[in-house]
Order: structure tokens, then sequence, then C-alpha cells
């Protein structure tokens, strides 16, 4: 048997790569709706279906966002989701909502979304917001009530109110559930803890000064 040429090689290897991509993407739906069953003890990438006899309109339905939330914590800032976890017929649709609200001077912390680009629509009030690159550039904006920015998926980014009044703003997500990681949060307040050697070299500080920040995110006794 004739061996093969390098061109026809090539053409093996890029057939054999497109059917492994094609293979390991995500599938479109396969059915209207899995209302997730939280309860479930399965474990999968998502959540399993609930019994469609057991669907309600219920699981389709929140009224968690309608309200403000309470700001008086530490950041002056609350975010309530409206995703998979308290509106579970999202479940496999690939959306979900958040409310944030912001006391004067309140702030949403440097964090990200590892699953989510995420879009905020500012209901009340002024804010000054802000992603970096990974090429450490900042794009910043100042946005009012009306206006419109995105965060792209997986970018470190943050809110501030630095008005006078308090400030809120719908977000939108391309995830059932976007995740979220605080940057100071994450770093300081670990379980177990990142060693203060680690910190303190990466942050070019002594050790000292990173005991002290891990003690501002202990929680509350």
């Amino acid at each position: 048997m004739a061996s093969s040429s390098p061109t026809q090689t090539l053409l093996l290897l890029l057939i054999g790569l497109t059917v492994f991509i094609s293979a390991s993407a995500d599938p479109d739906m396969l059915q209207d709706l899995c209302v997730a069953d939280l309860s479930s003890g399965i474990k999968i990438n998502g959540f399993p279906c609930k019994d469609a006899a057991a669907v309600t309109p219920a699981d389709f339905f929140s009224q968690g966002i309608a309200n403000p939330g309470l700001t008086n914590n530490t950041f002056g800032a609350l975010v309530t989701g409206a995703n998979v976890m308290t509106i579970p017929g999202l479940n496999t649709l690939g959306v979900s909502l958040a409310r944030i609200d912001y006391a004067p001077g309140g702030l949403n912390p440097p964090h990200t979304h590892p699953r989510a680009t995420e879009v905020v629509f500012v209901l009340e009030g002024e804010l000054d917001v802000g992603f970096l690159t990974t090429a450490n550039k900042l794009i910043a904006q100042s946005i009012k009530k009306g206006d419109v920015f995105a965060f792209p998926k997986g970018l470190v980014h943050f809110q501030k109110n630095n008005g006078r009044v308090p400030a809120s703003v719908l977000s939108a997500f391309n995830s059932q559930l976007p995740g979220t990681q605080s940057l100071g949060a994450t770093l300081f307040g670990s379980t177990p803890p990142v060693p203060d050697n680690i910190l303190a070299q990466a942050f070019q500080t002594s050790s000292g000064t990173v005991k002290h920040i891990k003690s501002k995110f202990q929680p509350k006794k």
C-alpha cells in the first residue's frame, strides 16, 4: 500500500481535528426546557432536569430583584442574583440577571466572572466603571441613568458610586450561573489561606502587611 503524502497526512489531521472540535462543542438544547432539580444528588456540568410533569410557572418566575437591596455592609454595595439558583427554569438557557445597588460612595470591588460577559444598564444614579485587559490597559467610563456598559468575559472589572445619592444597575449575563471571584476576598480570605510569603512576594510587601490585610477579610464574629 502506498504511503500517504505530507499533504494527505495534513488533510487527514485537519479532518480529524474538525470532527473532534465538533464533537466536543456544547450541543444545542435537545428539548424545550430543562428546569433545574436543585435537590438532586447527581453531579453534572449544570443541573439535572426536573420531571417535566412537576414543572410550574414558579420555576420561571422571581421577584427577587424588584426592590433595592440593603447596602449597609463593608463596601456599601449589594449584588442580588436572578440566576439558575433562584430561577430553576434558567437551566440550560445560558442567561441570567442581577441587580446591584450602591450606597453613596459604594463600591462593587474588583472581580471577575469566569463564565460570562456582563452588560449593565443604569437604573438610577451615576457610576464610575471600568475593566482591565490582559495587557493591563484600563478601559473606564462614567455612566448615568439609561446608559449601558459591557464587561468582557473573565476580565477584572469594578463599579464605584462616587455620587451623593444611591445608584443601581441591572446586569445581564450570557450564563445561567456566571460565577464571581472578588480579588480581595479570593486572595486574602480563602480557605485554606494562601500562604503569607506567597502574597508578600507577589505584592512586593511584608508578611506583616499581608496578615493585616487578611484580618480585614475574616468572617465577622
